[in-house]
């Protein structure tokens, strides 16, 4: 015969082992998460799309982490795009901060 206090027993500690580790992970999920600067996906939706590289990046997220970065600080390396949507660029370049609150400036 099986003696059933032991198999509850073990269950008891794999559950008990199993939620500290759980907890373990929820905390150094919130201690070590990194900040996502929004600003890279909302450029990149207002560039056109067409991926074409002939600003010398690799597509347009390429260029839109460059802009935001201040690796590159004029709308105009994107050829493809129209003179409204490189105006709507700057202007949330200008006026939107990103995750440290700092303003990175562009020109058309």
């Amino acid at each position: 015969m099986m003696d059933w206090t032991k198999i509850v027993l073990a269950i008891a500690i794999m559950a008990v082992i199993g939620g500290l580790l759980g907890l373990m992970l929820a905390v150094a999920d919130k201690k070590l998460a990194v900040k996502v600067d929004e600003r890279v996906e909302n450029v990149t939706k207002l560039l056109p799309g067409v991926n074409c590289g002939a600003c010398g990046y690799p597509g347009c997220a390429g260029l839109a982490n460059a802009l935001v970065g201040g690796e590159v600080n004029k709308v105009s390396a994107c050829r493809v795009a129209k003179p409204d949507a490189k105006e709507k660029i700057k202007e949330y370049m200008n006026s939107t901060p990103g995750p440290d609150g700092k303003i990175t400036k562009v020109d058309l």
